[in-house]
């Protein structure tokens, strides 16, 4: 699968070159004639009598060409440095300067009458940020790994059985934890729609806001086997993931006894959910475990 936080990083080494470039090039035209006539800026140093010590720092161009040079200049051309060596501060600073720009146009609201290229530059940063922050999400998301390996009694008790449906692994491992715990065997759902990647995850957000069923492949195991079925889902917008109501909706009538494993970015209880489970499947749940996960480090909540 394409790497996103490779595309992402990719885009922050263009912000942070865009960016710092453009800043060393204003800020080197500033020291050149401070004054700002060269470059059509003379009628604008009135307005810099709206910041403190204006009498001393802006009387000319100078000052405001060292602070465009630090702030905005050679602060991101340094991050695109550490993002071209592939180091993780790259995009923590990339994300970073991005806001630091926002803040920088904000003075500049202040100061000026609304202008194009202040507008501009307030929206570059934005999408700078935001491109940071992607990247950091994506490198955490893609980083995240479960070793079957490290459970070996899964499929020690052939009266058990875990269910789960999992987008980005998290489920899967929170699946296997379980099973290794209860020696159940194992059953993935597997959804034909695509799941996977940025897309996917708008995709699955469609389905998640209308609260549809999702198409899944057939489910192969004999589920009147089991004793007790515990089915892990993740939370779609506050509700059920679209593939394990498919899979409750299918298994309606065949399990004897289940309880469910939640997990989800808040630390909310989804009593909701557990409620639509049980009218799918016509049981009553025996219980409900709820795991805040972020990011692949969990808690139980």
């Amino acid at each position: 699968m394409k790497s996103r936080y490779h595309t992402a990083r990719r885009w922050l080494i263009f912000w942070t070159l865009f960016i710092g470039i453009g800043a060393v090039a204003g800020a080197t035209g500033m020291f050149v004639d401070t004054t700002g006539k060269a470059m059509g800026m003379d009628a604008m140093l009135p307005y810099f009598q709206k910041l403190p010590f204006a009498d001393i720092l802006f009387r000319d161009f100078l000052f405001s060409g060292f602070a465009l040079l630090i702030v905005n200049g050679l602060t991101n051309l340094t991050a695109s440095v550490f993002l071209f060596l592939k180091k993780k501060q790259g995009v923590l600073l990339g994300g970073i300067f991005g806001v630091t720009l926002m803040l920088w146009i904000c003075i500049q609201f202040y100061m000026f009458p609304l202008n194009f290229m202040s507008t501009s530059y307030f929206f570059f940063g934005l999408f700078q940020a935001i491109t940071g922050y992607a990247a950091w999400v994506f490198e955490k998301q893609e980083n995240f790994k479960i070793d079957l390996d490290d459970y070996p009694h899964v499929g020690s008790n052939p009266k058990r059985l875990v269910v789960f449906f999992s987008r980005m692994g998290y489920v899967k491992k929170q699946a296997y934890i379980e099973a290794e715990r209860t020696g159940a065997e194992v059953y993935e759902v597997i959804s034909t729609e695509k799941t996977d990647g940025t897309g996917g995850f708008w995709w699955c957000g469609r389905y998640a806001m209308h609260r549809w069923t999702m198409p899944i492949e057939l489910v192969s195991i004999d589920l009147t086997k089991y004793d007790h079925v515990t089915i892990c889902s993740p939370i779609w917008a506050f509700s059920l993931s679209a593939p394990i109501r498919s899979f409750c909706k299918e298994a309606s009538g065949k399990i004897k006894e289940a309880d469910y494993v939640l997990l989800h970015f808040t630390k909310g209880k989804y009593e909701n959910v557990c409620r639509e489970m049980d009218e799918l499947l016509h049981i009553r749940h025996t219980a409900c475990k709820n795991v805040c996960c972020r990011m692949g480090k969990t808690n139980e909540s």
